[in-house]
């Protein structure tokens, strides 16, 4: 039988329990919540470009955790609040893979968490599917 696993980063904040989880894998499979860049002092990089850049980092930091690497992330979901930004995230997201990018979906949503927040990024990764 399967069993969900919580999975941290000393380098990601997690949330105060019984909100949600960053990370969570089941078999080789991690479930990444919709991640921003809001730092642990709450500040929050200005521009999109900053803010996709800080996000994929902190997916990194748990992929890692997890024993994967980024070319094992296998989807992404992007939520912005201005669709214009879109270059700015394709240019973070070279930043941080190569070969067969993840499968991938742009959403422009009215808003986020916090007006400041301009990015927020979900995704799925199969560990050792990056080669």
């Amino acid at each position: 039988m399967s069993k969900k696993i919580r999975v941290t980063s000393p380098h990601v904040s997690e949330p105060p329990a019984g909100l949600w989880s960053n990370c969570l894998q089941v078999d080789d499979t991690l479930y990444i919540s919709g991640l921003t860049a809001r730092a642990p002092d709450d500040s929050i990089p200005e521009t999109a470009y900053e803010q996709a850049k800080t996000i994929f980092q902190k997916m990194k930091y748990l992929i890692e955790a997890a024993g994967g690497k980024m070319n094992d992330m296998v989807t992404l979901t992007i939520f912005v609040t201005r669709i214009s930004d879109n270059t700015e995230i394709w240019r973070a997201r070279k930043e941080f893979f190569s070969g067969d990018f993840p499968a991938c979906a742009l959403i422009e949503v009215k808003g986020l968490a916090k007006p400041e927040l301009l990015v927020e990024i979900q995704g799925q990764a199969r560990l050792g599917a990056g080669g």
